[in-house]
């Protein structure tokens, strides 16, 4: 079975992008197009997505494990999104659904099924973000991206990324600001293992 390349994660998390980006679109305006700031980042990270593939199809290497992580990082990032979303439909203000989005992430760090062991939340809170204020989430996108892309490593890219939403919130959506700092403190905690592996010089490199 093929490794998860460099190229095949970028690929994955621009794919999964454009797949909710194009998901959002059809929910909330009935079509897609490029009008708006979502349809101009459907577009590109469908065109990227592209891109990405043609490259992993002429390099080698596409195989189960990027539909498997294709699927996973989806379902994660449902995760987060959905109960966000369905919050607005019930009528709550943005602080509600902030922590609505906030205990969705946490569930996935303890879930119950899996004896309070789960993931790191960082597809999950991804998926709060682009539900809760969309632009928080491209910045957050965008930075695990560069990030991970100058450096290979995961958990620094998910690390600089979530933090980087705070000072925008705090200046466009302050209701906000509250409950996303709490989710970076439990990011970050959920990271702890991991920041000491880089401090030390140990930490995976893809």
């Amino acid at each position: 079975m093929a490794a998860l390349t460099t190229l095949g994660i970028v690929h994955t998390a621009i794919s999964v992008v454009a797949l909710v980006s194009g998901i959002v679109l059809l929910v909330r305006d009935k079509r897609i197009t490029s009008a708006s700031g979502l349809g101009k980042l459907y577009l590109i990270s469908t065109v990227l997505t592209a891109l990405t593939g043609l490259g992993i199809f002429q390099h080698g290497g596409f195989g189960p494990p990027h539909v498997l992580a294709i699927l996973t990082l989806l379902g994660d990032l449902c995760k987060g999104l959905l109960p966000v979303w369905l919050a607005r439909l019930a009528g709550l203000d943005l602080h509600a659904q902030a922590w609505v989005g906030v205990c969705a992430v946490l569930g996935h760090l303890f879930p119950l099924y899996f004896r309070f062991q789960g993931g790191k939340g960082v597809a999950t809170a991804a998926g709060m973000l682009m539900a809760l204020y969309f632009p928080a989430a491209l910045l957050a996108i965008g930075a695990w991206l560069l990030t991970f892309y100058l450096t290979r490593t995961s958990s620094l890219a998910a690390l600089i990324a979530t933090p980087l939403t705070l000072p925008l919130l705090a200046w466009r959506e302050p209701e906000a600001l509250l409950p996303i700092t709490v989710l970076t403190a439990m990011i970050v905690w959920r990271h702890r293992s991991n920041l000491r592996d880089l401090f030390a010089g140990r930490e995976r490199h893809f």
